[in-house]
């Protein structure tokens, strides 16, 4: 984040939309986004993000509650908002028969200040392919060419739904790697995407979506701090769980075994690793198998998922 952190360029309170027949997508939700954040809105398939980002685009009027973008109501004062903005949706719909530099070409005369295209078609890594049609292109080239539309116009704030569907594993840390840029040139973004490992490397802050309410919200580490690391093994023959030192001297909060596999839950990693580790090597075995993994952003999104299932 830069060093205008304060300055709010989203602001939502008490946000809430209905459809037809009454369906509460989205359910009094309240957040704020910094100038030169990167901001993530997770959940699972339902759980209200779409919904919140075309409020937030200006695509239609909350049902309730207040949404600012750059100071302005992004749908009554779309003519204010729009030309400061990037979006990129999650299917661009561009004329397949047009090439990639022809569509550039295209979106660039309805954008105002928009950059050059051959500009943002190098950024996303197209200049190679602007004689070849849009039908022509894979789905992962589809996604680039996607975004590079929604950086013709420089934007201030920059709306990517699910930016990475599709991309190989290479295109998607490009992806990573120029948000990261963006971000430390100032610009805002707000993200939402399936893969949590790409809000955990990109996002400053971020808010899991539950049936249309913010279950929880923070950076990363904050929502992930709460939640347990994980220590497996697989124990040799001759030996049992209780031929351990007692769990709870070793700081684990709870534990599982399928066969000779043990898995341990702990929220004090060092000290559990150390005292089994310890263990081994007085007992002169071998731990295989061995994997030790600190809380993840993987971990919390499934376990706030279960919890508000059970409390359902």
């Amino acid at each position: 984040m830069n060093n205008d952190e304060h300055e709010r360029v989203i602001e939502v309170t008490d946000l809430s939309r209905v459809y037809g027949g009454g369906f509460e997508a989205v359910r009094g939700i309240t957040f704020s986004v910094a100038r030169g954040e990167v901001f993530a809105l997770l959940g699972t398939n339902g759980a209200g993000k779409t919904s919140t980002v075309e409020l937030l685009e200006g695509l239609a009027a909350p049902a309730g509650g207040h949404v600012r973008v750059l100071g302005h109501d992004p749908f009554r004062e779309r003519a204010a908002v729009r030309p400061r903005t990037g979006v990129m949706l999650q299917e661009g719909g561009f004329p397949s028969d047009l090439t990639v530099a022809e569509t550039a070409r295209l979106w660039a005369g309805c954008t105002s200040g928009a950059r050059p295209e051959s500009e943002v078609l190098e950024l996303v890594g197209l200049a190679g392919k602007t004689d070849v049609r849009v039908k022509q292109l894979s789905g992962g080239e589809r996604r680039r060419l996607d975004l590079a539309l929604a950086l013709l116009g420089d934007p201030e704030v920059l709306f990517l739904d699910e930016p990475t569907t599709g991309l190989d594993a290479e295109g998607r840390r490009d992806t990573w790697e120029l948000v990261r840029r963006l971000r430390d040139a100032g610009t805002t973004v707000l993200l939402t995407t399936h893969y949590l490992e790409e809000a955990e490397g990109l996002a400053d802050r971020l808010a899991i979506l539950h049936e249309g309410r913010i279950a929880v919200s923070g950076t990363p580490a904050e929502v992930t701090a709460g939640r347990p690391s994980r220590m497996s093994f697989e124990l040799p023959g001759g030996y049992f769980l209780g031929d351990l030192p007692p769990l709870a001297d070793l700081g684990v909060c709870g534990h599982e075994s399928d066969g000779r596999l043990v898995r341990l839950r702990t929220r004090e990693l060092q000290r559990t690793a150390a005292g089994v580790l310890a263990w081994a090597e007085r007992s002169g075995v071998e731990l295989r198998r061995l994997e030790v993994r600190s809380a993840s952003l993987e971990e919390a999104f499934l376990g706030i998922a279960r919890e508000q299932e059970v409390r359902a």
